[in-house]
């Protein structure tokens, strides 16, 4: 969810990409809102587009960390090498 608004991105958008019903993505925006981690930036009436925060942006890169750390524990991120 935090992918698809780190250029900008419409509710719509986001639910679709992030295959999300309209009830969850309510509650993951507004999570993610109170959190600092996206901003809502107005693009007219009622028009919104979420944008992800520089604090969203480090969380994702931690994410990323995290998988990588992972990925390399199971195995898959040994470049063929056996562990």
């Amino acid at each position: 969810m935090l992918r698809v608004g780190e250029n900008g991105a419409g509710k719509t958008e986001i639910m679709y990409t992030a295959n999300m019903s309209y009830a969850q993505i309510q509650k993951y925006l507004g999570f993610l809102l109170s959190h600092g981690f996206i901003n809502k930036v107005k693009l007219g009436n009622p028009s919104a587009s979420y944008q992800v925060t520089e604090k969203g942006g480090e969380l994702l890169r931690n994410i990323d960390g995290i998988v990588e750390v992972l990925e390399f524990r199971n195995g898959n991120g040994n470049n063929g090498h056996g562990a």
